[in-house]
């Protein structure tokens, strides 16, 4: 219980939140031993929203690294396409090249989905947040701690319903985000297929890379 509490304050800070009512820590501090176990389930809710954004930003960081060496595997295989000698190996460079651009323009279009989920995760740990907030409410005044009565248990409710439903709003617009990166998969699948084909099997192609 301890060690959520304390990240409340540094997680707000680092959101931004719009939706940031909180409840005073030194008012939570008063809670009874028993109350405090009913926060549990919001406390676990909050430690799987921050994994989730914290998932979401290492997708990012995994992506520019793929990116950047299929950058250098396109210009690895004009340097062979350069050096080729007869028909084939020209047309084995030419199937890498086309391979490998398609790679990147695939991991470009799933950077950009990536991008916006990390925005939704974000987000969703607002709500998380918030959720967390409110419980801390119930329980402040359920136990009827000292300057609760003046808190406002709808306003917090608010709060969460607000969050929720703009995150439900950023989830449906992945769609288009979503879409573009499975067409830029099929048509980097495609390449792939092609090159295999020229390079005896997908399985075992020495010039096919898998992600």
């Amino acid at each position: 219980m301890k060690r959520i509490l304390l990240l409340t304050l540094p997680l707000l800070a680092a959101c931004g939140s719009r939706y940031g009512m909180r409840v005073p820590d030194d008012m939570v501090k008063k809670l009874p031993y028993e109350t405090r176990i009913e926060l549990l389930e919001a406390e676990n809710d909050l430690a799987l929203a921050v994994d989730r954004r914290d998932q979401a930003a290492s997708e990012i960081l995994r992506a520019r690294d793929n990116i950047r060496r299929a950058r250098s595997r396109a210009a690895a295989a004009e340097d062979e396409l350069d050096r080729a000698e007869d028909d084939v190996s020209r047309e084995v460079a030419q199937l890498t090249i086309d391979e490998a651009e398609a790679r990147v323009d695939y991991l470009r279009a799933r950077q950009d989905l990536n991008v916006a989920l990390l925005e939704v995760e974000e987000l969703a740990l607002q709500c998380a947040l918030a959720r967390f907030e409110l419980a801390r409410v119930m329980a402040a005044r359920k136990a009827k701690v000292e300057g609760s009565e003046e808190l406002e248990p709808p306003e917090y409710e608010e709060q969460v319903k607000e969050c929720e439903e703009e995150v439900k709003e950023e989830r449906a617009e992945l769609g288009s985000d979503t879409a573009d990166e499975k067409a830029a998969r099929e048509a980097w699948e495609a390449k792939k297929t092609a090159l295999a084909k020229k390079t005896f099997d997908a399985r075992t192609s020495p010039y096919v890379e898998n992600l």
